[in-house]
């Protein structure tokens, strides 16, 4: 059954010699998902939107380089952002428990959107559908951990 450690698993099966093609990092990975039951799919979701969930926060944004925020009148990306949170987790456990410990570590100009979309994906194969999204009990937009955004 889906836990922190089978998520951990999943997301150590990235295959980075792939590089510039995520659906290819991403497919051993996707293919794990799918051998799954839905539940472990959604819990996957969850377990995702708990990590990006945890590096929303004014400390992670103000040092992810020369996007980083600002202010609020300043420009500042919150889509980028969030993909810039699943660099963090795409990285790995070790590396996801360094940035929260160490902000400075947040990638600079570096992104992994692709991640946002797996457990999504891994679910419309399973279930044969298109285009259906798992909801999730936390918000993964930017601003969404009020606590860590005082």
């Amino acid at each position: 059954p889906m836990d922190e450690e089978v998520f951990w698993e999943i997301i150590s099966s990235f295959n980075w010699k792939k590089t510039g093609n995520d659906d290819a990092v991403l497919r051993p990975a996707l293919k794990k998902l799918i051998s799954m039951t839905i539940d472990d799919i959604k819990q996957f979701a969850e377990i995702l939107s708990a990590k990006l969930y945890e590096l929303d926060g004014l400390i992670y944004a103000s040092n992810i380089g020369p996007d980083s925020y600002k202010g609020e009148n300043k420009d500042f990306s919150t889509d980028y952002f969030l993909y810039v949170r699943c660099c963090v987790v795409a990285n790995g456990k070790d590396f996801f428990n360094q940035v929260l410990t160490n902000p400075t570590n947040m990638p600079k100009e570096m992104d992994f959107e692709a991640l946002l979309y797996l457990a999504d994906e891994a679910y419309n194969k399973k279930m044969k559908t298109e285009g259906e999204f798992i909801e999730t009990k936390l918000s993964l937009e930017t601003f969404s951990n009020t606590e860590k955004w005082k």
